[in-house]
């Protein structure tokens, strides 16, 4: 009898492999599409997460938007598909000239990110769950499986159609708590305050015939990665390439170089003229210890908001308020601040600075509620920030161990891939 023998590798001037030896027992991930909301705090998460995978060069991207304006904010509480729906039948109806409809479309605008279409991928205008999962079978054994990425409320019909459509073609990460039904994603990756609903705390402040109807709807099983904050794409290589791109402007500034970083209120982080006068004589009371001050407002800051620090800081010698025209000094601050000032708002610019290691001040977290004041806490209590009071010296540094979380789950998408018997392509 005949020896089996198994095939011999073939050398590297060989045009092809033997199938066991190009991929062994794994298949290998090597493109993402990322599913956005338009909303730039979600889609950065999602960009952030494919960037630690070491998926940038071979990501797509889609987006799902709702109509805005008009009548429509009065439906942003409906499921997507339903207030498309909605939103279609009262056009027709009603026709653009006698009723207050959205100033935008609804349509999926594709962002100009590098496509990955050598290995299957195009542009598509809509993120269409059928479309994007039929792409994935129909690609499968050419270009292997499909990495998707999605965060925010809008996109979790969408993912979780394409899982539902192509489960053995697809991992599908779904960022931002998804309310119910984990098991409609491979991977859920969620901040430990989107949990908050579940402590007795918060269980003492809803009315029992509600908390059925506030999510989560059940506590974290294995396949939930918990965070601190909000993913990001603020890493030491992007911090690195900021710090070169911004050496000129920035370097010769003198220290201390405090950055603020100032937001807009939301529904459970609520201020207005009267923090904002606290912010500004609090930074008029620092001046002296700092070196240079650089402010920076959000899209979401109020007019009257941003009116009070021009009028107050605006003519100081020490202080510079980007204009809001490009290039946005964001990433050239996060890389070259000595220490930064942000309200408590915004937990991915917190996210962020965080995540640089350098002493962060926080105005405002008292006035938050419901999750977002545990999430202050959370930072408190490990040593990322502090209360702004206007009595600091800002010469005076301090550090605490970084914030990691998108790389350390990136390192649990890796892990839950390489449970399901795939790979990602190195880097």
């Amino acid at each position: 009898m005949r020896p089996i023998r198994l095939p011999e590798p073939a050398s590297a001037s060989s045009i092809g492999m033997p199938e066991i030896f190009e991929g062994g027992i794994y298949s290998v991930i090597r493109r993402a599409v990322i599913i956005g909301n338009g909303f730039s705090g979600a889609e950065n998460q999602s960009i952030g997460l494919v960037r630690a995978l070491g998926l940038s060069n071979h990501q797509s991207f889609y987006r799902v938007t709702r109509p805005r304006g008009g009548i429509n904010e009065w439906l942003h509480w409906l499921p997507l598909s339903l207030h498309n729906k909605l939103y279609y039948i009262l056009r027709r109806i009603y026709g653009d000239s006698r009723f207050p409809f959205a100033v935008g479309k609804n349509k999926l605008v594709p962002l100009p990110f590098q496509n990955a279409s050598g290995a299957g991928l195009s542009a598509l205008l809509e993120a269409d769950a059928k479309q994007i999962a039929r792409m994935a079978r129909d690609t499968f054994e050419k270009a292997g499986p499909l990495l998707v990425v999605a965060s925010g409320r809008d996109t979790i019909s969408v993912a979780s159609s394409i899982k539902r459509l192509a489960p053995e073609n697809v991992f599908v990460v779904q960022i931002q708590h998804p309310r119910s039904h984990l098991n409609r994603f491979d991977l859920v990756i969620a901040p430990k305050h989107d949990y908050y609903p579940l402590t007795p705390q918060a269980q003492a402040q809803i009315p029992r015939f509600l908390r059925r109807w506030i999510t989560p709807c059940e506590p974290p099983d294995s396949h939930v990665v918990l965070t601190v904050g909000a993913l990001h794409q603020a890493d030491a290589a992007a911090l690195r390439t900021a710090a070169t791109a911004w050496h000129d402007e920035l370097a010769p500034l003198p220290k201390p170089l405090v950055v603020v970083n100032i937001g807009g209120p939301t529904r459970h982080c609520r201020y207005g003229a009267d923090l904002v006068k606290q912010l500004t004589g609090s930074l008029q009371n620092v001046l002296a210890s700092c070196g240079s001050l650089r402010i920076s407002f959000s899209r979401r800051t109020p007019h009257k908001v941003s009116d009070i620090i021009l009028k107050e800081l605006g003519n100081h010698s020490k202080v510079y308020i980007w204009d809001g025209e490009e290039p946005n000094p964001h990433m050239g601050y996060l890389a070259w601040a000595d220490a930064f000032v942000i309200t408590a708002d915004s937990v991915s610019m917190l996210s962020e600075a965080c995540s640089t290691g350098k002493p962060v001040y926080v105005i405002g977290a008292e006035r938050c509620t419901w999750k977002f004041l545990d999430f202050h806490k959370s930072l408190q209590e490990r040593g990322l920030t502090r209360p702004f009071t206007g009595k600091e010296d800002m010469s005076e540094s301090w550090s605490y161990p970084p914030l990691n979380d998108t790389a350390e789950a990136a390192g649990r998408v890796r892990e839950a891939i390489t449970e399901r018997g795939w790979k990602l392509q190195s880097q």
